[in-house]
């Protein structure tokens, strides 16, 4: 009787470590990324990060990667930055110099970064002057903000490189989610180390709907997304939504994760930034 119940005790050890191992190796996380946000003032830029947050959540579950997500900045130091493969700035950047001098050594020594909308954004005489030029220049290659389209709408694209990673399963061109869209003081194509991945596409204009004249685009070429070569990196442009200001109800009007094949180039990105 007593070797019988022994047997059976190990039958079920032996069923639970087994288990155990099918669901670690089910969970395991080929790497890890951590996102940087801000989400104060903008309402257009707090939607964006709380649906950023939910969705990264959910594309960590289907494609084996983990995703944390924090709002303390002082968490951009070398001991925790040493824990993720890739860092997203999902609205803002890093202020303090200790911030900037963590980040720049982990781009240097090989970490992956992606950034979207306003985390390139640098105006002088604004609340985010152009103060760091080893971000704004070198590492981004835009300068600084120069101006917007309005209202958020969307725009066609246009694959410039179909080679790349993250256009492997984009058409030449598609319809984006609506958006903010930004122009800079530099020429991202007069820079060799610039690599131009997707840009606004002719048939877009006029873009915008004003009511300001200059706030829509009638022709010109307008990089939205674009890797540096010198760094494992990509910069996206989209991530402002469409927000009820006018009626005061500060509801959506637009999700950028809403578009199926924009997404699909957000996480191809990811993917190719996570890879050793």
């Amino acid at each position: 009787m007593f070797q019988h119940k022994l047997s059976f005790l190990l039958f079920l050890l032996l069923n639970i470590f087994t288990f155990s191992g099918i669901t670690a190796q089910k969970t395991h996380s080929n790497f890890n990324v951590i996102g940087f946000y801000t989400a104060k003032n903008d309402q257009a830029h707090i939607s964006y990060v709380h649906e950023a947050n939910k969705w990264f959540a959910e594309m960590a579950k289907k494609h084996h990667f983990s995703y944390d997500s924090t709002n303390n900045w002082q968490n951009l130091n070398p001991d925790f930055l040493s824990k993720y493969q890739v860092v997203l700035f999902l609205d803002t950047r890093p202020e303090t110099p200790e911030q900037r001098i963590a980040f720049q050594q982990y781009m240097e020594n090989g970490g992956a970064w992606m950034g979207f909308h306003f985390a390139g954004f640098a105006l002088n005489n604004s609340t985010y002057p152009q103060n760091w030029d080893w971000y704004h220049e070198n590492f981004l290659g835009s300068g600084e903000y120069k101006s917007n389209t309005w209202r958020p709408t969307s725009a066609i694209l246009k694959v410039e490189n179909p080679k790349h990673p993250i256009a492997k399963h984009l058409p030449k061109t598609f319809a984006s989610a609506p958006n903010e869209w930004y122009r800079w003081t530099n020429d991202l194509r007069k820079n060799p180390s610039i690599e131009v991945l997707i840009a606004i596409h002719p048939d877009s204009f006029p873009l915008g709907t004003g009511p300001k004249a200059h706030e829509i685009w009638h022709s010109g070429d307008y990089p939205v997304v674009w890797t540096n070569k010198k760094y494992k990196m990509i910069y996206v442009n989209m991530g402002h939504n469409d927000i009820d200001y006018e009626h005061k109800t500060n509801a959506d009007l637009s999700n950028t994760f809403q578009n199926k094949i924009q997404s699909q180039l957000i996480l191809d990105g990811l993917l190719w930034l996570g890879k050793p």
